[in-house]
């Protein structure tokens, strides 16, 4: 299975179901914006400390693997120079429909975070990556191109799921029974039997890569990539959340 022409699929595919994270921003988010009140979101519930995003007005902000007409229009709303790459299509057509309606003036790319040559070395102020590097299988050379697209000084915050909560079954995790079954890294492909595979599959769900807390935070230093705030995030609906907060964001600047 080619994983990038799948997912490309699968997230066209929840567009269309309505997925969370593709359901584009209404006109009332947009026009507190325009006034600077505005949230983005890197994990499910809270939103990025404010000082994250400034300053806004006139930066050249990357919202990387961030189609479904959210973060992008809400930060040109707010004065940056806005471009959104996502592998879906329909993602950024999600992103064309808001920035239609709203008058505003954002950059689609169609591609993968993983193959981001077309983009020329310190293009951004900026680059936003809501939590997406699960769907690739190696988030280090995610982080090498951030690095070498940012201006120097530039900051890269990002959201990803703790790997821990891939290490449980599922099944049973969402029945409140915690069951040891995957070592790390897990990937669907490799970890779940042909089965559970192919019920993702045919329910068009995204397949997933767990990565390491190594590569998601040390992979970010290696990089060039300076670590200088976090935060972790809760998953409403999941058992685990009883025990532990799920979802890590950070902050970082190149050095």
């Amino acid at each position: 299975m080619n994983i990038t022409k799948y997912n490309q699929a699968a997230w066209d595919a929840q567009v269309h179901k309505k997925n969370k994270w593709t359901v584009p921003v209404e006109h009332s988010t947009i026009e507190r914006a325009r006034s600077n009140d505005l949230e983005i979101y890197l994990t499910p519930e809270s939103p990025v400390p404010t000082h994250w995003l400034e300053p806004i007005r006139n930066a050249r902000m990357l919202c990387l693997a961030s189609g479904g007409g959210q973060q992008g229009p809400i930060l040109a709303a707010a004065g940056a120079d806005v471009t959104v790459l996502d592998q879906s299509y329909q993602q950024l057509i999600q992103d064309y429909r808001v920035a239609k309606r709203e008058q505003l003036k954002i950059d689609l790319i169609q591609g993968n975070m993983l193959e981001l040559d077309l983009i020329a070395d310190h293009s951004f102020d900026v680059i936003i990556n809501p939590a997406s590097t699960c769907f690739v299988p190696d988030v280090r050379l995610v982080y090498q191109h951030v690095a070498r697209i940012l201006r120097p000084q530039g900051r890269f915050m990002t959201g990803f799921i703790n790997p821990f909560y891939h290490i449980f079954d599922y099944e049973k995790m969402m029945q409140g029974q915690f069951i040891l079954r995957h070592s790390l890294p897990y990937s669907d492909q490799e970890n779940l039997s042909q089965d559970e595979l192919q019920d993702l599959i045919h329910s068009d769900e995204p397949l997933v890569f767990s990565h390491t807390l190594g590569d998601l935070l040390g992979g970010q230093l290696q990089a060039g990539l300076a670590i200088i705030e976090l935060f972790e995030d809760n998953w409403k609906g999941q058992p685990l959340e009883k025990f532990s907060k799920i979802f890590l964001a950070t902050l970082s600047r190149k050095i």
